[in-house]
């Protein structure tokens, strides 16, 4: 049985803001490879108490744990840029209304690539709800514009899970 592929169809702009939101995360996970995770919100969502009602074996099981998962979350980070290195990005200063900001592009990636992409894709957007104060499904509003980057990783997110998981 051959492993399966999955292709992505992506506008260019979209990679290019993809790329940025990816090495944006990378640089946040290896500034926070040794801080503790109370340090920073979006850090601790990411790396969570797997003891909520004993907050010593939680800091115990983090102190075990925290540099082994952003290891792996900046590994998967990287992956991700890999696959979106090999397109071409529109040449800085090129007008907004040139077409190729909008022409689309495949990315065809690996079983194991799928899996890095949906890892980062979940945590970015863990990462930006954070920053953005989401703790529950009430506290996102579809009419703020602030939500858009968030919404769109969602987006995208869901569209990998169904191209992943289909028959």
């Amino acid at each position: 049985m051959s492993e399966r592929l999955v292709t992505l169809e992506i506008s260019r702009i979209e990679a290019a803001h993809l790329s940025g939101l990816v090495t944006q995360f990378l640089e946040l996970l290896q500034s926070s490879d040794d801080a503790r995770p109370t340090d920073d919100p979006a850090i601790a969502r990411l790396v969570p108490d797997a003891y909520t009602d004993d907050p010593h074996a939680a800091r115990e099981f983090r102190d075990v744990t925290q540099t082994d998962l952003i290891t792996r979350r900046i590994d998967d980070a990287g992956i991700v840029l890999s696959t979106l290195g090999g397109i071409v990005l529109v040449p800085a200063g090129t007008p907004l209304d040139d077409p190729r900001f909008t022409e689309l592009v495949s990315i065809t990636i690996d079983a194991d690539e799928s899996r890095a992409w949906l890892r980062t894709l979940a945590a970015i957007r863990l990462v930006l709800a954070s920053r953005l104060g989401i703790e529950t499904e009430d506290d996102h509003d579809e009419d703020d514009t602030r939500f858009g980057i968030y919404d769109w990783l969602g987006y995208r997110l869901d569209g990998l899970v169904r191209a992943v998981t289909e028959d």
